[in-house]
């Protein structure tokens, strides 16, 4: 598997986990009382950022993306439901 493919598969995932922990396990702390929510998923998208960084790297040397592309890509999965956009891009680079 190319290092985009399993860019775009880390990029996609680590974005469903930040929405999941945006908008699932915050909820279930701060509102219902439930903290464990985020400890499980915030370690496992903790892990996931780090996937994604080394895997945005990798894919930068295989796909020459600009510093440009390299930094906004960046940027998007800091925004909600940003990591999707960054997947079409990176659908018409494959």
């Amino acid at each position: 598997m190319s290092e985009l493919k399993k860019f775009k598969f880390i990029n996609k995932i680590e974005g469903i986990s930040f929405l999941i922990l945006l908008f699932i396990a915050m909820p279930m702390k701060y509102y219902f009382g439930y903290p464990m929510a985020t400890k499980i998923v915030g370690m496992l998208h903790g892990l996931l950022v780090f996937a994604f960084i080394y895997q945005i790297l990798e894919a930068k040397k295989e796909a020459n993306f600009t510093w440009k592309e390299t930094i906004s890509y960046t940027v998007l999965s800091l925004i909600p439901f940003g990591s999707f956009y960054t997947d079409k891009e990176l659908a018409k680079k494959l």
